[in-house]
């Protein structure tokens, strides 16, 4: 169970891509991570207890966390986590790119939803390999389930890696899965308050895409206090406007992914030499 949001673990399951490779075929492709059934705060549980219940939890997905960024130094592969709420463009924004940069960089995708392969199944479409986790009642990714579907995957040494979270503003702030940046996702149908309602997120997150500004001049929409609000919870935060449907802005944020992916890239050809 996880105890920092109150969701249920126990149906998540692994869909390996088996499209593009017979050595991603197991004969146990559904695999069920969890604890147990979904739970309440239950009579009984002292506040103290809940705490250290949830530090335990918390305490156990960074250790995995730990291993899974472990890994990417040692492979140099740059781990990216795209966090948002649902309906936010995140795949559309994923596939797109893809299209662009799949012939330029080695990438690989993790997919996260709770039910459902769909979203996998458009990025494979773009001849991308991808893993689809479905959490069941889980509404986040953890960082073992991730260490998991990287070993399905395999990604290449010096590549790419797009991990697409489950569709939620608040509990995939709190669980690390060992990515170099979060990058927070908002649409601008959602309105301008949400750094400031859902602050953790957007203070965990490196970079923060603006999606759908194409649809500005139909919306009450003040993205200037938008860019405020963020700001004012993360300083440091980075901020890319673009429309994933029509292009308007993506070339910022490819170029983005080319010199965040560069200076992997050179960390990684520094320690390896």
């Amino acid at each position: 169970m996880c105890t920092v949001c109150g969701c249920s673990e126990s149906e998540t399951q692994l869909s390996p891509d088996n499209s593009h490779s017979d050595s991603h075929t197991h004969d146990d492709s559904h695999h069920h991570y969890g604890h147990g059934a979904s739970h309440s705060h239950a009579p009984g549980f002292t506040q103290s207890r809940m705490v250290q219940i949830e530090q335990d939890i918390l305490g156990k997905n960074n250790e995995y966390a730990r291993a899974n960024r472990q890994l990417f130094s040692n492979k140099g592969i740059l781990a990216l986590n795209l966090v948002s709420s649902p309906g936010s463009g995140k795949t559309s924004l994923l596939t797109r790119t893809l299209q662009t940069l799949k012939n330029e960089l080695p990438i690989t995708v993790i997919e996260g939803d709770q039910q459902t392969n769909q979203d996998a199944e458009r990025i494979r479409a773009t001849g991308v390999s991808a893993i689809q986790i479905n959490t069941g009642k889980g509404c986040h990714l953890n960082a073992q389930q991730v260490g998991h579907a990287i070993e399905h995957l395999a990604p290449a040494d010096a590549s790419m890696l797009f991990i697409e979270n489950v569709g939620n503003l608040v509990c995939p702030a709190a669980f690390d899965l060992g990515e170099a940046h979060k990058v927070a996702i908002l649409s601008i149908t959602e309105g301008e308050d949400k750094p400031i309602k859902y602050p953790d997120m957007f203070y965990a997150a490196d970079l923060l895409i603006l999606n759908k500004v194409d649809l500005l001049p139909y919306l009450d929409f003040d993205i200037d206090q938008c860019i405020n609000y963020a700001r004012q919870v993360n300083p440091r935060i980075q901020i890319i406007q673009l429309s994933a449907k029509n292009g308007d802005g993506m070339n910022a944020w490819y170029q983005w992914l080319r010199l965040t992916h560069q200076t992997k890239l050179i960390g990684f050809q520094a320690t390896s030499s």
